[in-house]
């Protein structure tokens, strides 16, 4: 049968340990349109919902301190999700951006085959977000 989407983008979930630190990175830094704020239901915190295109992008701040934090290490680190792509027009001045703002840029805009530059930067809390362009 297959998926049959109600909407043309997915939402994404990040689980944060500083609100404010991941909406400077994803927000201010990134550009993400914010949409909106809500309390978080059965055990606090707060959730930022951020736009990406059309994909919801909601930054979660738990109510509580967390004791486990995924591993580092991005695609060679663990099994499960690693990274996320974002696919952009502008990588070289977004990469110099995030740099000049003093995330890591872990892969500096390299071509990954013709036609497709990539670069790899982190957030604050160590989740990997590819930036791809095409031309």
């Amino acid at each position: 049968m297959g998926v049959e989407l109600a909407k043309d983008s997915i939402d994404l979930g990040i689980v944060v340990s500083d609100g404010a630190t991941a909406l400077a990175f994803y927000r201010d830094t990134l550009g993400f349109k914010h949409v909106g704020d809500m309390p978080m239901p059965g055990g606090g915190g707060t959730m930022h919902r951020l736009l990406c295109g059309t994909s919801m992008i909601k930054l979660v701040v738990p109510g509580k301190a967390l004791e486990t934090k995924a591993p580092a290490g991005g695609i060679q680190g663990a099994y499960g999700y690693r990274y996320w792509t974002i696919s952009v027009t502008n990588l070289d001045e977004l990469a110099k951006a995030v740099g000049e703002a003093g995330y890591r840029v872990l892969t500096q805009p390299r071509e990954l085959r013709p036609g497709v530059r990539i670069a790899m930067i982190e957030d604050p809390d160590g989740n990997w977000v590819e930036l791809l362009e095409t031309r």
